[in-house]
């Protein structure tokens, strides 16, 4: 659905973020949640977003430009042990900033593992987003390690644990490329109204 898509740009500072005017929805999810692959999936590229082995390679905000109509923000992953305070306390100041004085900013897509209850960050980070009139679009990846038995109960647990409603919740692999169709609609309804 989308045609072209281009890195734009990695950013620390206000400074370096790009002024192209684009509309722009974020991108959330603790580390290893499977941002990367989601945004390879989404674009219909195969390593537009680097898939690393090791969780928590995001260290920066990366602008990629979408079919020249909106940009696509991954932000840093969130959860991962091994980073020190102080890089923590950086991220933290980064992730504010934007959150804070991006007007471009429309939409957060929050990615959560369909297989795990969504932790208390990812919690902090859905009601970020509703404090500050942000609208959400919740994921849940790696549903090909779900049955489909099972979805339900997950979902339902999902819905519960970040106060949604559990049809707003989309799940998708990007093994099999399940609801890939559905999110790029939602997205397109986003950055288009």
């Amino acid at each position: 659905m989308f045609h072209k898509s281009e890195f734009i740009t990695s950013a620390v500072k206000v400074d370096q973020w790009p002024q192209l005017g684009y509309p722009e929805i974020c991108m959330s999810g603790r580390s290893n949640v499977g941002k990367s692959s989601f945004i390879n999936a989404l674009l219909n590229r195969k390593n537009l977003a680097h898939v690393g082995k090791t969780p928590g390679k995001t260290r920066l905000l990366n602008f990629f430009a979408i079919d020249d109509q909106f940009m696509l923000v991954d932000v840093p992953g969130y959860g991962y042990a091994s980073l020190s305070g102080e890089k923590l306390e950086m991220f933290g100041e980064m992730m504010e900033e934007y959150f804070n004085h991006r007007e471009n900013l429309k939409a957060m897509i929050q990615l959560v593992d369909l297989r795990h209850v969504p932790t208390r960050d990812d919690v902090e980070m859905v009601q970020y987003a509703k404090d500050h009139k942000i609208r959400l679009v919740i994921i849940a990846t790696k549903a090909d390690k779900v049955g489909k038995s099972q979805r339900h109960k997950h979902l339902k647990a999902i819905a519960e644990k970040l106060d949604v409603d559990m049809k707003n919740i989309f799940v998708f692999s990007s093994l099999t490329k399940e609801g890939l169709e559905k999110i790029q609609e939602r997205l397109m309804y986003i950055y288009t109204g």
